[in-house]
């Protein structure tokens, strides 16, 4: 859909790339690759037209951007002309909502990560702490002010009401971390948060608690979840090993997990409630390995990719859930080049009819955004 020279992404997999008609889907422009963003490194925010000829149209410019989730760029759930990112502002982190069709913008005073379906809600986490605790998460510009301590009361997960503007820390990095974790000690580790999403009944969300030891390069993940004003807090997946995951429903999250640290990664559908029930799902089918899932409308279907094999091939594929079954979509090429905080993971992403799947590749000339029809493998199956 995108061509040359610019580069062209969407990032994560998680949010609206298209709006509620299916014509119009996001995308980021950039002139550079291979390697960490600057300070001062712009990129552009534009769509893309599916009637007419791909066209691609430009409509805003950012410096608070990242390689693997960009600048939080989506359609604001409920609007077909409003779009959300992220950008600076001075020494600050700020949201924009801007109206594709007439140029209006107003800006929320901190930045977004997980909108509610209503799109009057967000949740939102220190991005200057993901910057320096995950290079490709975050974003570079303005340092973590708490860098020093392990879990800082005064950073962690935001409600931002996006109608106002208005934001309120409800749960602090100090206090999850005083959680006790079953399988270790938390003592002399750094934590953070990351991966915040609400459900699609809009009265939970779920996101990533990590800590590492300051000198180790690898570290630990839990799942928990609460309501959106950072009550009933639950730890969903305590074994330490939580990768990439989804909502199915307003209550069941598949994520790519162990259910023990000391068995196998897989898929694996979680309920969200004390003591829920956890289910394998795709086992020997799905994979290999860790990939991006995420589920068409009506459940039935499940999208996902995979790393890098041998071949250097990242593969799409379909899974269909009653039947276990599995079909190919595309192997592309990702260069070798493309590693590291800057490679460039395909992130397949859902039209909302379910029609399209786009994703991320670099297989051709430099990353570029791709298109997917999938209609005649979803009515052949139904």
């Amino acid at each position: 859909m995108t061509r040359p020279p610019s580069y062209h992404w969407f990032g994560y997999y998680d949010k609206f790339q298209f709006d509620p008609s299916d014509r119009y889907v996001l995308g980021m422009a950039v002139d550079f690759e291979h390697r960490s963003p600057r300070p001062d490194d712009v990129i552009t925010l534009g769509m893309i037209d599916l009637n007419n000829d791909d066209e691609w149209i430009p409509f805003a410019r950012t410096t608070a951007w990242c390689w693997q989730q960009g600048c939080m760029l989506q359609w604001r759930p409920g609007s077909d002309s409003e779009v959300i990112f992220n950008d600076r502002e001075g020494d600050r982190y700020v949201a924009r909502i801007l109206n594709v069709r007439t140029g209006r913008c107003r800006t929320i005073s901190c930045p977004i990560y997980a909108v509610s379906p209503d799109g009057r809600t967000a949740v939102t986490t220190d991005f200057r702490r993901l910057g320096w605790a995950r290079p490709g998460y975050g974003y570079n510009g303005i340092p973590d002010p708490y860098a020093d301590l392990p879990a800082p009361e005064n950073s962690g997960i935001w409600r931002v009401d996006l109608e106002t503007g208005k934001s309120e820390l409800i749960l602090s990095l100090a206090e999850v971390a005083s959680i006790p974790w079953q399988h270790g000690s938390l003592e002399g580790c750094v934590h953070w948060f990351n991966h915040l999403l609400v459900n699609p009944s809009g009265d939970r969300f779920v996101f990533l608690h990590r800590w590492k030891k300051s000198d180790s390069k690898s570290w630990y993940t839990r799942m928990l979840s609460a309501n959106l004003d950072g009550t009933d807090l639950r730890v969903v997946i305590d074994s330490g090993y939580v990768s990439h995951f989804v909502w199915r429903d307003g209550r069941h999250v598949l994520a790519y997990s162990r259910r023990h640290p000391k068995e196998n990664w897989g898929f694996f559908l979680w309920e969200d409630r004390p003591e829920g029930r956890v289910e394998p799902v795709g086992q020997g089918v799905m994979g290999p390995g860790d990939g991006h899932c995420n589920y068409l409308p009506g459940g039935e279907w499940i999208v996902c990719d995979t790393y890098p094999d041998a071949q250097r091939l990242q593969h799409v594929y379909l899974y269909h859930v009653p039947t276990n079954t599995r079909v190919e979509l595309a192997a592309l090429l990702s260069p070798p080049q493309y590693t590291g905080e800057w490679r460039c993971d395909t992130h397949p992403r859902v039209s909302r009819t379910g029609r399209y799947i786009t994703v991320d590749s670099p297989h051709e000339s430099g990353r570029q955004i791709y298109l997917i029809d999938i209609s005649s493998i979803i009515e052949k199956a139904l």
